[in-house]
């Protein structure tokens, strides 16, 4: 007989009684808000054409990193999950991956991999029997057969979650075709983009001449000089702006920051696009871009966001077979104190710039973020990321960076996710979490609970908003 799948209502709960009663009471606060998704990798193909999602194996597994490099870990081939390799289509059936990964579900116990999902098959397909081997075709039937209705296509799915907004991210060198088709559709739904240069700003990135080249069609600049490139930047961020963007996103390695005078820029420069530049100038290149960008978000207003500490594709040959975001991006040590000091020595007094914080090293939080954003204007710690975005990795935020930073030069929640089903899941984990953490505050006497029930609310929805000018 199969197990029931249960979802509880005090999940994520503190165990103490007295102080669950009070979680419950503000998670009542919030659990009905809209959701703001102001950072994510949603294709914004789906929201442009709003076709039916092909099935339940390509929606859940294939664009999902933390599922099959859990697999993997265990050594099942990604490409038995219908993850496609380079220049090629998926492959095998679709029903046969999805067996695959029932069988296999067992090991994400624990994992906020498994609190998502099992959120995702309760709340949103209204299954009632957990995942395993036995109901593995249970499960694909009812998902199959729902993903067919319109009830599941994507812009039902994106009211039926409550989505006020939701932010998809690109490369400069995207000309933002669906972007365009969803403005021009009158749909309601508000998609957004925001503006990820990375590709054609690391010259180590194995697409850069390519990006480059779109990146010159695009703006009509010579990219090939330092002036026209800048001015290519600027006109690709207005373009952004224009199709809704608030914030950038930089994806680099390292925090470093440079502030190097015009003509040293402009000779670094020349040495990196004549594909001379060394590895230490290419990370040279990127620190005094994230100053340019900085310089540019003063005069257009967008946020800024940086989410350095992950060494990219690891794996070379996974790398090499299926490419980038399957899996094999790891976490490193990171500085920020030394890293971000030129930046904020040209820019952290203004108060009319924002300068989002990530981090994958969480060391970081107590010894250098939570101090860094609770003195600089400019400065706001986005949420637990990535690996640490779990309910202990948010637990651990808070209390690393609550009594030196405070809730308020935080920026709530944001999901940055493919996984486009998951983010009501992931909102609610967040929104759980923060109910527990306020409500151990106010059981212990050190907040009141009219005092909590703001804050939650303003975790919630009124700190992304106001972050991200939504």
């Amino acid at each position: 007989m199969s197990r029931p799948l249960v979802l509880s209502e005090d999940r994520l709960f503190p165990a103490d009684p007295a102080t669950r009663a009070i979680a419950r009471r503000l998670y009542g606060e919030v659990r009905a808000l809209p959701i703001l998704s102001p950072h994510g990798h949603t294709d914004p193909a789906w929201f442009a054409g709003n076709a039916a999602f092909a099935n339940p194996a390509d929606l859940l597994l294939a664009p999902d990193h933390y599922l099959f490099r859990m697999l993997y870990s265990q050594g099942v081939g990604i490409d038995r999950l219908r993850v496609a390799r380079r220049g090629e289509g998926p492959t095998g059936d679709p029903r046969e991956a999805w067996r695959l990964f029932a069988a296999n579900f067992h090991l994400f116990r624990g994992t906020p991999s498994a609190l998502w999902l099992n959120h995702v098959f309760a709340e949103v397909f209204g299954l009632t029997v957990a995942l395993e081997a036995a109901t593995a075709d249970h499960y694909y039937d009812v998902m199959d057969a729902a993903l067919k209705t319109e009830a599941f296509r994507p812009r039902a799915l994106f009211e039926r979650f409550g989505i006020e907004v939701i932010a998809t991210t690109e490369s400069p060198s995207d000309d933002l075709v669906h972007h365009r088709a969803i403005r021009a559709s009158g749909w309601s739904g508000r998609v957004i983009t925001a503006y990820r240069p990375d590709p054609v700003i690391d010259c180590e990135h194995e697409a850069f001449a390519e990006a480059l080249n779109a990146f010159a069609a695009l703006s009509g600049q010579d990219v090939g000089t330092w002036k026209g490139y800048l001015e290519a930047h600027r006109i690709r961020r207005a373009a952004f702006a224009e199709m809704g963007a608030t914030s950038t996103d930089h994806g680099h390695p390292t925090a470093a920051t440079l502030d190097l005078s015009p003509p040293e820029a402009e000779a670094l420069f020349e040495t990196v696009i004549a594909g001379r530049a060394t590895p230490a100038e290419a990370e040279a290149f990127r620190a005094q871009m994230l100053t340019e960008m900085a310089r540019m978000s003063l005069d257009d207003g967008l946020v800024m966001q940086i989410h350095p500490g992950s060494f990219r594709n690891h794996n070379a040959r996974l790398f090499e077979g299926f490419g980038r975001d399957k899996g094999a991006d790891i976490p490193t040590r990171t500085d920020y104190v030394r890293a971000l000091k030129p930046l904020l020595d040209r820019f952290g007094n203004e108060t009319a710039l924002t300068l989002i914080l990530f981090t994958l090293d969480e060391t970081a939080y107590a010894r250098e973020l939570a101090p860094l954003a609770g003195h600089y204007p400019i400065l706001k710690l986005g949420p637990a990321w990535w690996f640490h975005d779990s309910p202990e990795g948010m637990r651990r935020f808070r209390e690393q960076t609550t009594e030196t930073a405070g809730f308020y030069n935080t920026v709530g929640f944001n999901d940055d996710t493919r996984a486009f089903l998951s983010i009501p899941a992931r909102h609610d984990v967040a929104r759980r979490i923060d109910c527990g953490f306020l409500a151990r505050l106010v059981a212990e006497h050190r907040l009141d609970e009219d005092e909590a029930a703001e804050t939650a609310r303003d975790l919630a929805y009124r700190l992304p908003k106001q972050a991200y000018k939504l």
